[in-house]
């Protein structure tokens, strides 16, 4: 698998492109919001003094709590209409700000709430924060689902995430899902939008419920029943670059789990002490067969643990997933821009995509062009172009200006242009495509930063 097996003629006519649900999805949980909000307004009369001004905030922010952690779960259960046709990188950026606003509206839960309370007892603050704590009903295991929520957020912030591990910042969010299940009883006993409202009560646990349904689903049983019915496998392990490796995986009915170029799996490889962690790697070639291909930089210690897998180490997989795919296309001429080991999902694309493609590989040396041969035999037989922009003698980066691509790729604003790379390299050259013409909605990314 580390050659192309066979010349396929790309399809002549371009498929009709799938309009993205992102607009619909996001007016979906806006008006979810705005219910939440109804809720409280048609529950609550006047609003008098300080402490029922301090108390009716509170308890907005703590209804809208609760349910960004219903949406927060729901982003990240995997479900294939959000990771494939929206796009795994979007999701997990909505993901994030519904963090954000999460630990944000929690704070000012809390201490709008205790603020109320004890203006509304005459009580000291802290003497009402033991009070409600220990007396109030669920207020316990609240408390420290509101500890571990405000944990989550703190290992997720950039500056931090920075400094821990992929697989330390891992397991700690997981433990999202045990502070949404401590929080969610004491809503449903301290509410008073929810006491004695049958309505309102049924609608909140249709929303948990539902949630949980689809992570039961779609993190649990499809992933249980994907690997029970394919049984994948290290098949081998084959050096592409300095730091760069492919594996290949064997499985049985391959073609039933419908990948795609341009897609990628998390793979969990059970060999190396490589098990605890599921980690983003894409196709790095078509399907083929019984057969799948990632290609992996060692950038942690779990890409760096990759060229000691040894064939036949049991592998699981969940996907696929992404949206960095044919189906993005509307034009009959794409340009392909890969930087490092981003060539990947693009290497896939580039023997697959329809119509006149050229691709642009940018890198420090020509040693690290992964899979340089591959691409090479790739643009013979089907007529394409491949590009190099590599750095110079004394490590001169070539800059991709407006000017730079217009000249390499002429008519460039009538292609489409699929971009792979580093953020901070996706960024700069979304910027110069930008300034040379090509529409935003002709231009297609997928980062796979955590």
């Amino acid at each position: 698998m580390t050659t192309v097996y066979e010349q396929r003629k790309a399809p002549p006519v371009p498929p009709v492109p799938r309009r993205s649900p992102a607009g619909p999805v996001l007016g979906l949980l806006w008006a979810g919001a705005a219910a939440v909000v109804a809720l409280w307004w048609a529950d609550t009369g006047s609003v008098v003094g300080a402490a029922g001004w301090l108390t009716g905030a509170g308890r907005i922010a703590g209804l809208l709590c609760g349910y960004a952690c219903a949406v927060l779960v729901g982003l990240m259960a995997r479900v294939p209409l959000l990771e494939r046709r929206i796009g795994s990188d979007r999701v997990a950026r909505w993901h994030a700000m519904a963090g954000r606003y999460t630990v944000c509206l929690l704070g000012v839960h809390v201490v709008l709430i205790l603020l109320g309370y004890a203006a509304q007892d005459r009580a000291s603050v802290v003497h009402e924060t033991v009070t409600v704590v220990l007396d109030y009903p669920d207020m316990l295991k609240a408390t420290f689902g509101g500890i571990i929520l405000f944990a989550v957020g703190i290992t997720s912030a950039r500056a931090a995430r920075r400094r821990v591990s992929y697989e330390f910042w891992y397991y700690v969010h997981l433990l999202t899902y045990a502070a949404v299940f401590l929080a969610f009883f004491h809503q449903l006993s301290l509410g008073e939008q929810f006491n004695g409202r049958a309505g309102a009560t049924a609608a909140w646990y249709a929303l948990y419920l539902g949630v949980a349904a689809l992570v039961l689903w779609y993190r649990i049983l499809a992933p249980v029943r994907l690997n029970l019915r394919h049984r994948l496998r290290v098949e081998s392990v084959h050096r592409e670059a300095p730091g760069v490796y492919s594996v290949v995986v064997r499985g049985r009915r391959i073609e039933q789990l419908g990948a795609e170029a341009g897609q990628f799996f998390r793979w969990r490889f059970f060999g190396e002490g490589m098990g605890w962690t599921s980690t983003p790697y894409s196709l790095s070639a078509p399907p083929r067969g019984d057969r799948l291909r990632i290609t992996v930089k060692a950038l942690g210690d779990h890409s760096a643990a990759v060229p000691l897998l040894r064939p036949g180490a049991r592998v699981w997989a969940e996907g696929p997933y992404g949206s960095l795919t044919v189906q993005r296309r509307s034009r009959q001429r794409s340009l392909l821009v890969a930087a490092g080991v981003g060539i990947t999902p693009l290497r896939a694309l580039f023997e697959t995509l329809p119509g006149e493609v050229t691709l642009l590989y940018r890198a420090r040396t020509t040693e690290d062009l992964a899979l340089g041969g591959e691409l090479e035999a790739i643009a013979r037989w089907r007529g394409a172009k491949v590009l190099y922009a590599i750095n110079g003698p004394q490590g001169q980066r070539p800059s991709l200006t407006p000017e730079y691509l217009r000249e390499a790729v002429p008519d460039l604003a009538a292609h489409d242009v699929y971009i792979c790379g580093p953020h901070a390299f996706a960024q700069d050259l979304y910027g110069a495509l930008s300034a040379a013409g090509v529409p935003d909605r002709r231009i297609h990314h997928e980062s796979f930063e955590l």
